[in-house]
């Protein structure tokens, strides 16, 4: 395979299979899947690149999972963290609230550190300003504390850093002065707002991970640089891409970077085919990923935790279940039938892959359940083997006194369930009507489930993108570069004119110019009514009560009501740093011509459920009732009348 002039390649590293699509200049795209690596991610991924011959200029962008993988096997580096003294518990008090309301055996998963590793600092600042002086000797102190306890990374939280920052700061640099080998992360600059305990477990994350993914950053780009690749660019987790050098001091921000380029990808389809509001399900091997774009735009958030782990940085709203193509089957002691979370992953994956796994997984319920032609190869090449698959559900089946094709059903429908479970988490649990909206199915195992999840949430139409099983990696090399710089304002809305909101963004904006030049900047307040608990993203333009008259509006749209005489607060503001996002063209009829496969189907063609349509990189099921009509990008578009 040979590309253009100039190549744009984004990579996308699985649990399962590594993903890779070449947008050229001409608009032609290319796609290359192979086995991910789970010893060494970067393996996998220059297998993929090397099925290309480069010529020209090389731009790779990447969605790693090297930080989701270290939150999720906590294999980080050990962190040390100085707290403001009489703080030193706060991890562990966390927010007083129950993992699980009805579950009284249930406990939250461990802080990323230990107890012993928190150092009190006698210190003090509060709202306005120094209480306890922070002195030379207590940051001697501190220093020999670290050097004695030998960490791989200091996390340093104080009490109001984020408008206060000096104590850290000097603190910080007694540090990386006298332990220049041990990355220091300070929670003034990693996550300038309040509510110290999200803060304080945002910066301790980010040392946690810096070492690791430091180490896997630097391997990329010496190996890119290597292969005389131009320009290297990594996924964040708010939906942009960044250059290693800033992702190194971002580490925290990459624990959704995999995910968030396939809801990019499906941004991009939905651009192009006209639908501004969207759900989207990828459904890999491994894992599930939902998320929701309202007007053409991903819906963000500051909230929730990474494999247990709250990160409080701006990120894509994304809920994942451990339900994927490699989930594994198994009887519960009570005799009930289970799926996942554990896979079966690349390695030695479904037992239909014939790479020696004996375990039944989704995909070899799909084989026996006829959801899947053995006779096409799947991913490309790979041929399946449905006397495997069906000798798997077997071992299941008598386990729970099921016949083997009641045994594959129930397999599917408690991953469906899962799915559609986490679907209404990101849209009916969060005010969103999904009845209107139009689901977006991709990944390798996503298309198999359209139909069945948009019926289970009373939708009619759902879109089956080309280049399905690769929609990430898509997403990834269309993905324009992106920084976000923020700050805690705490200010009515009503008491900010234009002059005072200008003088709020000015640092900010410096600062994103600063890392990306060219870049167009977009305003951003997080809103709220006083005393809330919560609060509500809005862009900004002009004064304050622009923005509160904006976040009166959106309130009601969220939840359902508003009090437009209430006083809005402006809580924390935003800058974000835009660049040009890549051009993609899309056809129908793109990747060969045997006749039945879904790339070769033409425009306007019409496939009418009950069918089942393999291609390249994924397989699409139309549910009797549902209607798929060929777009003339190659997605298809199905519909219940």
């Amino acid at each position: 395979m040979v590309t253009d002039h100039t190549a744009r390649l984004g990579v996308d590293v699985g649990g399962t299979f590594t993903d890779l699509v070449n947008l050229r200049s001409g608009g032609a795209i290319d796609v290359v899947k192979v086995p991910s690596t789970p010893d060494d991610p970067a393996r996998g991924l220059w297998s993929a690149v090397d099925r290309l011959t480069l010529t020209g200029h090389t731009a790779l962008i990447h969605g790693t999972t090297v930080a989701t993988n270290a939150l999720l096997e906590r294999k980080g580096g050990r962190v040390v963290l100085l707290a403001t003294e009489g703080f030193e518990d706060l991890l562990w008090l966390r927010r007083q609230d129950r993992p699980s309301l009805y579950d009284l055996a249930r406990d939250h998963p461990e802080p990323l550190l230990a107890r012993d590793d928190v150092v009190g600092v006698r210190e003090r600042t509060g709202p306005d300003g120094v209480i306890t002086p922070l002195t030379n000797d207590e940051i001697a102190r501190l220093v020999h504390s670290v050097r004695e306890r030998a960490p791989d990374a200091v996390a340093v939280a104080l009490l109001f850093s984020f408008r206060h920052p000096d104590h850290e700061q000097r603190i910080a640099e007694a540090l990386r002065r006298e332990c220049p080998d041990v990355p220091v992360a300070t929670s003034h600059e990693v996550l300038p707002v309040f509510r110290e305990y999200e803060r304080t477990s945002t910066v301790v994350a980010e040392a946690f991970l810096r070492p690791r993914v430091r180490r896997y950053l630097h391997g990329l780009m010496s190996e890119a640089d290597r292969r005389g690749i131009e320009t290297l660019r990594v996924m964040t987790s708010s939906g942009g891409s960044l250059r290693p050098g800033l992702v190194a001091d971002r580490a925290a921000s990459l624990a959704l970077s995999g995910p968030v380029g396939g809801v990019h990808g499906a941004k991009v389809i939905g651009d192009i085919m006209g639908y501004g509001d969207l759900l989207t399900v990828d459904m890999g091997g491994t894992s599930t990923d939902a998320s929701v774009i309202r007007s053409g735009a991903p819906v963000e958030t500051m909230s929730g935790a990474i494999a247990g782990v709250p990160i409080a940085l701006p990120h894509v709203m994304i809920e994942t279940v451990g339900a994927g193509g490699g989930s594994i089957a198994w009887v519960d002691p009570g005799g009930a039938l289970r799926v996942g979370p554990h896979s079966a992953g690349a390695v030695p994956g479904p037992a239909c892959y014939g790479r020696g796994g004996e375990d039944a997984t989704v995909t070899d319920a799909a084989v026996v359940a006829g959801w899947i032609d053995p006779a096409n190869p799947l991913a490309g090449d790979l041929a399946l083997d449905p006397a495997a698959a069906a000798a798997a559900v077997h071992r299941v089946a008598e386990r729970a006194r099921l016949s083997v094709e009641r045994c594959a059903d129930g397999i599917l429908e408690i991953v469906t369930t899962a799915m559609a479970r986490a679907l209404r988490k990101v849209s009916v649990e969060r005010g969103v009507d999904p009845r209107d909206m139009a689901l977006v199915a991709f990944g390798g195992a996503g298309p198999l489930f359209a139909c069945r999840l948009a019926d289970s949430l009373g939708m009619r139409t759902a879109i089956v993108p080309p280049h399905a099983g690769v929609l990430s990696a898509l997403g990834l090399a269309a993905a324009a570069d992106r920084v976000e710089h923020l700050a805690s304002v705490h200010r009515l809305a009503a008491a900010m004119d234009a002059e005072a909101v200008a003088a709020v963004f000015r640092p900010l904006e410096h600062a994103a110019r600063a890392e990306l030049s060219g870049a167009s900047i977009r305003r951003f307040a997080d809103c709220r009514y006083p005393g809330q608990g919560y609060e509500v993203t809005v862009p900004i333009d002009g004064d304050g009560p622009a923005a509160g008259a904006t976040f009166h509006r959106v309130h009601e749209q969220r939840f359902g009501h508003a009090d437009p005489d209430r006083d809005v607060e402006i809580v924390n503001v935003r800058a974000v740093a835009l660049g040009t996002p890549a051009a993609v063209t899309l056809r129908a009829g793109h990747h060969g011509d045997t006749p039945g496969r879904l790339e070769s189907m033409k425009p306007g063609a019409v496939i009418r459920g009950a069918a089942t349509i393999a291609g390249y990189d994924t397989t699409a099921r139309i549910e009797p009732g549902w209607t798929a009509t060929v777009h003339e990008t190659g997605a298809l578009l199905v519909e219940r009348p």
